[in-house]
């Protein structure tokens, strides 16, 4: 249970004591504050350290499938509500598969959208943020209504909707970021309702035991991708069973032409997916000096 999991305090605008509304299916971690009409959806995980305190404005909303991270803080004002997609009235919104980063404040009246990606200490104060948006770091949206599927680069301050409109659209690789962190966090959902004595997703246990790679270095190795085609070098992989392994003797795999990160994710966690028994390196290769600039194991056999 959270440390704190308690009904609202009877104020002279509210008496209800509502509680929070907590789905079967999410995790809530015993370190954060929830408190109030809060209304948790289905799969959502909630990190420690974080205060979701509907004692002023509420209710407050968090869809199906999303990620609140480490340190967050969700408040709202006792005055100013926005529209849910359902149409009701809430101080905050914030809707399915949506990433709420690490310090992030969401302070209503405050609306985010599904598929979003609200990056470390950003800020949304009395806005709304369309579907699919991307929130890069340390970033201020205020008093705006940023349009579905924008990107708000580290650092911006959006405080005039001439400002919101302007901003360009997010790419794909973005989506598939935000995605990818979705994935990674429903993992990490599972695996602490496991250890938690909660409930255990057996599929994910056989996975975790049958490949040597964990589901959570995948975002490591996500990283190690995005890191080395930013350098403009193009990813190859090798792999290796047990005895060709002790020897250092590694068989070639593909050379992935694409430099599109999605392609290129897609394509090595095929790979991985095709020889779980095996182990498995990633290559990062300057096209130009036709040199080697990173050779990394991703994957070890159980």
């Amino acid at each position: 249970m959270p440390l704190r999991n308690q009904p609202a305090p009877p104020t002279p605008w509210d008496s209800d004591l509502d509680q929070p509304s907590i789905a079967a299916s999410a995790y809530v971690h015993p370190q954060c504050s929830l408190i109030g009409d809060v209304q948790l959806g289905e799969n959502v995980i909630v990190a420690p350290n974080t205060s979701i305190r509907a004692d002023e404005g509420a209710p407050f909303y968090i869809g199906a499938n999303t990620n609140i991270q480490d340190g967050v803080v969700i408040h709202g004002l006792e005055q100013g509500r926005i529209f849910g997609d359902d149409q009701k009235a809430y101080s905050v919104w914030i809707g399915n598969d949506t990433c709420i980063t690490h310090m992030a404040l969401i302070h209503g009246p405050a609306y985010v959208g599904n598929g979003c990606f609200i990056g470390f200490r950003s800020t949304v104060f009395n806005a709304q943020v369309g579907h699919g948006c991307i929130v890069m770091m340390h970033a201020l949206i205020q008093d705006v209504e940023i349009p579905d599927g924008k990107y708000v680069p580290s650092g911006a301050v959006i405080t005039t909707q001439q400002a919101a409109d302007r901003l360009p659209d997010a790419q794909d690789e973005d989506r598939a970021f935000s995605e990818h962190v979705v994935q990674v966090n429903q993992s990490l959902r599972a695996g602490y309702r496991c250890s938690s004595g909660l409930e255990c997703d057996l599929s994910l246990q056989s996975s975790a035991s049958h490949n040597g790679t964990a589901q959570s270095l995948q975002a490591n190795i996500a990283d190690i991708v995005r890191q080395q085609l930013r350098q403009g070098h193009r990813i190859g992989l090798e792999f290796a069973d047990a005895r060709r392994f002790k020897a250092g003797s590694w068989q070639s795999g593909p050379a992935i032409a694409s430099d599109r990160e999605t392609q290129v994710l897609a394509e090595v966690e095929q790979f991985l997916a095709s020889h779980p028994d095996d182990y498995v390196r990633l290559l990062g290769v300057d096209p130009k000096a036709k040199r080697r600039q990173l050779e990394q194991t991703i994957q070890r056999p159980g």
